[in-house]
């Protein structure tokens, strides 16, 4: 009979937040070099550059990969001959452990979870309750798989109950590209087949937490039809030529997972739900003999990788730009963004627009007339930091408050990750405003460009809030320019037709 005590749980749960919020595990890191190797797109290549470059900065500072440090989602498996020596449930034991890593001083995470869900959506400020997921099994120990989950990606989740005889590829191949580039691939891809609605998407979900072993799947070959479906998604998905951030490119899936139930015989049930470039999740296993053990992971497992500006990057100082100067940016290009810049996201957006309908003037120091936005929450400083990751967050998000903040108050640019909508796209070009994006999953590289900040409205919003950040040489793209086009549009479309072309040529 074996006891688990309950601050060698509560601790192993602690632990583990902190250590996925700064350890890519090495076979995300494996095959995100090999597509890095391969890409031949100058922008997606870049990009995918930024986020391994990030990654060993993560690893190397232990601050968090992306400022998203997610929902936690836990999956629990407790033997049955386990004996606990606790005052807690199982419930209170994994929140008071997301409780203490999302406080630690020495690298504090943010805290992304509100409730209500509707309404009022305060932030309970300390990132619990976690999701989670429990099952009494035979044994003696207790296995804990435990992820960290990043809204964008998981807002791209997707459901749907086909006719038993449709076909499951037809359906992902039409979804995948209707994602958009919200989920930050290149990821991992994880299908959930079979079950009820509710099981599809927990076996989706689950897939996720399995390793990287596609290019092993490869070289064996395949062995049932699930394998045979995982390859035909996987090449497919990738000959959509979406690429790294949408940007256009040759990989868009680092791996695709398929995990299959029983069904009933009128259903054919299919969950697709996609990890972003901030793949966060581990494994342990409690015997009773006190915490998990995590293995620390040796920097010699990052490739050395430099990112340079490419030939057609200019440097822009954003406190002496004129209207006219972002005309002649292209779609595709590189910006290197130095000044001041204001952040503001959901929330914010939704108390200007409450200002606006009053008729009440915004708060002292928000003035956005020729000014550029830039969406993100940032993770909070520590040390001599000015800000902590501060990546960027979906943008289409923000797509509903455009024509006030373009036309109302003069917005001169926007910064975010993931495309615009069509109505956003045409607004930009009707103000001949510009969109920019910077490498979601890259949120540490980001905030070291980031030399200042300040909070100049909304405090009480935490890391929605409004923030001043003074940057230096930030590098971002041009996704959408004055004349309304859009590189996730265009890209894609490119690079679909290149892989379509190369592909005979690969199989003879």
């Amino acid at each position: 009979m074996t006891t688990i005590k309950q601050a060698d749980f509560i601790d192993s749960i602690a632990d583990s937040l902190q250590y996925i919020s700064y350890y890519h595990s090495a076979d995300f890191v494996q095959a995100m070099h090999q597509a890095y190797e391969k890409e031949p797109s100058e922008s997606a290549k870049n990009a995918i550059a930024q986020i391994l470059i990030n990654s060993r900065m993560s690893a190397e500072g232990k601050r968090p990969i992306c400022q998203d440090t997610g929902i936690v989602v836990v999956f629990i498996k407790v033997g049955m001959n386990v004996q606990w020596d606790s005052t807690m449930s199982l419930t209170e034991m994994v929140n008071e452990g997301v409780r203490q890593a999302y406080l630690n001083p020495d690298n504090p995470l943010r805290a992304s979870i509100v409730y209500p869900p509707t309404g009022k959506r305060l932030n309970t400020r300390d990132n619990t309750p976690a999701v989670i997921h429990t099952e009494i099994v035979a044994g003696d120990n207790v296995e804990v798989i435990i992820s960290a989950k990043g809204g964008g990606s998981e807002n791209k989740s997707k459901f749907t109950i086909l006719n038993p005889s449709d076909s499951v590829v037809d359906w992902v191949l039409d979804t995948i590209p209707k994602m958009g580039a919200g989920w930050c691939p290149p990821g991992v891809i994880g299908i959930g087949l079979g079950g009820s609605a509710e099981k599809a998407m927990l076996l989706a979900k689950e897939s996720l937490m399995h390793p990287i072993d596609i290019q092993h799947l490869i070289e064996k070959g395949a062995e049932n039809e699930t394998e045979e479906l995982r390859l035909e998604l996987y090449e497919k998905i990738n000959q959509l030529g979406i690429g790294a951030q949408g940007l256009g490119g040759l990989t868009t899936v680092l791996d695709v997972k398929v995990n299959p139930y029983a069904t009933h015989a009128a259903s054919l049930p299919v969950a697709m739900i996609p990890n972003c470039a901030a793949t966060r999740h581990t494994h342990f296993v409690l015997d009773g003999s006190g915490p998990a053990d995590l293995p620390q992971p040796r920097l010699s497992d990052w490739p050395e990788i430099t990112w340079r500006a490419s030939e057609n990057t200019i440097k822009v100082n954003v406190d002496d730009i004129s209207p006219e100067t972002i005309l002649e940016w292209k779609p595709g290009q590189t910006i290197l963004l130095s000044g001041k810049i204001l952040t503001g996201r959901d929330a914010a957006h939704k108390r200007i627009s409450e200002f606006m309908e009053r008729g009440e003037p915004l708060p002292p120091g928000v003035c956005f007339k020729n000014r550029f936005i830039y969406y993100v929450g940032p993770v909070d400083a520590i040390g001599d930091e000015a800000v902590g990751p501060a990546g960027p967050t979906t943008a289409t998000r923000m797509d509903k408050f455009t024509d006030m903040m373009l036309g109302q108050l003069g917005l001169l640019g926007m910064i975010g990750k993931s495309e615009r909508g069509p109505e956003t796209i045409e607004l930009i070009k009707q103000h001949q405003s510009v969109y920019l994006i910077a490498v979601g999953g890259a949120a540490y590289l980001v905030s070291k460009a980031i030399k200042s900040a300040k909070v100049v409205a909304f405090e009480d919003l935490g890391m929605e809030a409004i923030y001043e950040f003074e940057v230096e040489e930030m590098p971002v793209t041009v996704a959408v320019d004055s004349k309304g086009e859009s590189v996730h549009h265009t890209a894609p479309a490119i690079w679909k037709k290149k892989l379509a072309v190369a592909a005979p040529v690969l199989e003879s």
